[in-house]
């Protein structure tokens, strides 16, 4: 099938970080004109879906507006709605919740689950709370290198009571990073407060901490030391 570039798109929704409209039109007749372009040429079908869509991603009230006057959370329910259109079986997100305040953000967290439960959704995002709202399988790449894939829960074990916390002078930091065990550092309240991975307590200061989805993530991309949490 990936051969027939046509019947893969037949069957695939997108939607990008950032995507084009024209500014002075409305969302019915943006969707209208997108569902026209994917192929519904029926008049009274092409209404049906646009209505539809626009009740799914809760903007029928907001339909006449302009394009240009919709928030950021509003635009991104509006490509989710095109992104629907031709029933896809695969639907492609990225960055979805880039930029939406905490509210927004919700509110697109429930609509992607619930299109979840009918429909792929591939998911391609940097933020750790998308993974940990969303997501049942998750893969890390870097550089194109597959390192991990498989459940959230599951990457978390294999690094369960390994990661330990500690706040250090500036001038430590260079020696921890020479370490190898070191996974991540950031500053809080000017001190750098380093993650390292261990697998027993590494010295004096340092205390157990509550493994992330991010210290999965460095983990991983430091050493593959979750190479074998996938299995």
């Amino acid at each position: 099938m990936l051969n027939q570039k046509e019947e893969v798109r037949k069957v695939l929704g997108y939607l990008p970080q950032e995507f084009g409209v024209y500014p002075r039109v409305n969302a019915q007749e943006m969707l209208d004109h997108i569902a026209l372009l994917k192929g519904v040429t029926n008049k009274r079908e092409r209404k049906e879906l646009v209505e539809a869509l626009l009740q799914k991603v809760n903007l029928w009230e907001h339909r006449k507006r302009r394009l240009s006057g919709y928030s950021g959370g509003m635009k991104q329910r509006f490509g989710i709605a095109q992104s629907l259109i031709g029933e896809p079986r695969l639907i492609i997100v990225d960055e979805p919740t880039a930029g939406l305040d905490p509210g927004e953000r919700n509110r697109f967290y429930n609509l992607l689950t619930e299109i979840g439960e009918n429909v792929i959704v591939i998911l391609s995002t940097h933020i750790v709370q998308d993974v940990q709202e969303l997501c049942g399988n998750m893969a890390i790449i870097n550089k194109g290198k597959l390192l991990y894939a498989g459940p959230p829960d599951a990457s978390l074990r294999a690094i369960h009571g390994r990661v330990w916390e500690k706040t250090i002078a500036k001038s430590d930091l260079e020696r921890y990073a020479a370490s190898g065990r070191l996974i991540s550092n950031k500053l809080i309240a000017g001190k750098p407060v380093i993650r390292v991975l261990s697998e027993a307590h590494p010295e004096d200061g340092f205390a157990a901490a509550e493994p992330g989805l991010e210290d999965v993530f460095f983990s991983a991309i430091s050493k593959g030391n979750l190479e074998h949490a996938s299995a």
